[in-house]
């Protein structure tokens, strides 16, 4: 998706012109959450740019989306540029740590004998 929103729609409320444009992005996110993923694909990662306009978009990370569009509109922008591009991810295995023994820290206390 790379659209350009307005903030000031005549006929409606600028705050419910903001969560008209929050809501449309989860949408355009759900729909490409639910296309099927490529062989040898794990999920979808999203490459996400907000702006005032096309020529200045800021990376945001997908859960940053939300509070940059309400920044744009705290600021007195009269529209907000987003761009989200869905791409292939894939998961980096954990690497299993090793199990080493560490001493118990000397604390200076002194264990009564048996």
């Amino acid at each position: 998706m790379k659209k350009t929103f307005p903030f000031h729609v005549t006929g409606n409320d600028d705050q419910r012109v903001i969560e008209a444009i929050k809501n449309d992005v989860r949408k355009y996110v759900k729909r490409e959450r639910r296309k099927t993923l490529p062989e040898g694909v794990d999920f979808w990662d999203f490459n996400c740019k907000v702006g005032r306009d096309e020529e200045t978009p800021a990376n945001k990370l997908l859960p940053e989306v939300s509070g940059a569009i309400d920044e744009a509109a705290k600021a007195g922008s009269t529209a907000v540029y987003i761009e989200i591009l869905a791409t292939p991810g894939h998961r980096i295995p954990r690497t299993t740590a090793v199990a080493t023994a560490v001493a118990p820290a000397d604390t200076g206390a002194v264990e009564p004998s048996p």
